[in-house]
């Protein structure tokens, strides 16, 4: 029970990564709840665990702020925050034929994509972080990827935000120190969510095959390094970057 009776929200809990961290975090005792823009599957996972739902957008600055104020109005504070709610919307920068341009990332695609993955980290943080210093302590995760670190083809958008989240993750571990709040970001590689295992059987293949461990990583995986961090085991971590990802590095 190393979450007993602590407070933890959970960014994009409905689904994937999110319903697994939602659902380890429950078995060890915490008071979850949970945010997402899935409502049936968002209330569905909260009710599987005992938890409680909110239909909240992240990159909706007021509505983050009213889902916190009532988070804290009813339970008194917050000690973890999982900031995990993400999109894709991946492209190319540029595809040309003939020496024409053919087709382009979109600047909706783009815009979408900053919106939601790291002004939704930005949005959620600056809400919680004023509770957290007055009670004296707490803990944010990020929701960062291997491909933050490494970069990957198609993905100008995504990967932008996850390198961002790094050095946000890294920034707030030092500004947030003093009062109490540990600041750490887990970096997952090639994982089982429900998007992925949608993929044709001969990209998730290829997806095993340049992990080193010979399998894609399972939700609850990550969860579990999740959890390790929120937990008092990682009194004494922060402004890391944990890779979850079967060793893998990520090729061109």
């Amino acid at each position: 029970m190393r979450l007993q009776d602590k407070v933890c929200l959970v960014t994009g809990g409905a689904a994937g990564i999110g319903r697994a961290t939602a659902e380890r975090f429950a078995e060890e005792g915490a008071t979850v709840i949970l945010c997402d823009l899935n409502e049936e599957q968002g209330r569905a996972t909260a009710a599987a665990i005992g938890g409680h739902f909110y239909k909240v957008n992240v990159a909706d600055r007021q509505a983050v702020g009213a889902w916190v104020d009532e988070v804290v109005a009813q339970y008194g504070r917050v000690d973890v925050l999982v900031n995990n709610a993400g999109v894709l919307r991946d492209s190319t920068l540029v595809k040309v034929k003939d020496g024409e341009l053919v087709k382009q990332m979109s600047e909706a695609d783009f815009d979408l994509v900053i919106a939601v993955n790291l002004k939704g980290v930005f949005n959620c943080t600056q809400a919680v972080v004023p509770h957290m210093i007055r009670q004296g302590g707490g803990v944010i995760l990020n929701a960062s990827s291997i491909v933050g670190l490494d970069g990957n083809f198609g993905q100008t958008n995504y990967v932008a935000t996850k390198a961002a989240v790094i050095g946000m993750t890294k920034v707030w571990a030092r500004e947030l120190g003093r009062a109490g709040i540990r600041v750490n970001a887990i970096a997952p590689g090639f994982t089982a969510t429900e998007m992925v295992t949608a993929m044709p059987e001969n990209v998730l293949a290829g997806m095993k095959g340049r992990t080193p461990l010979g399998r894609l990583g399972e939700p609850r995986d990550i969860a579990n390094a999740y959890l390790f961090l929120a937990s008092d085991e990682a009194s004494f971590i922060t402004g890391e970057v944990l890779r979850v990802d079967g060793g893998i590095v990520v090729g061109t």
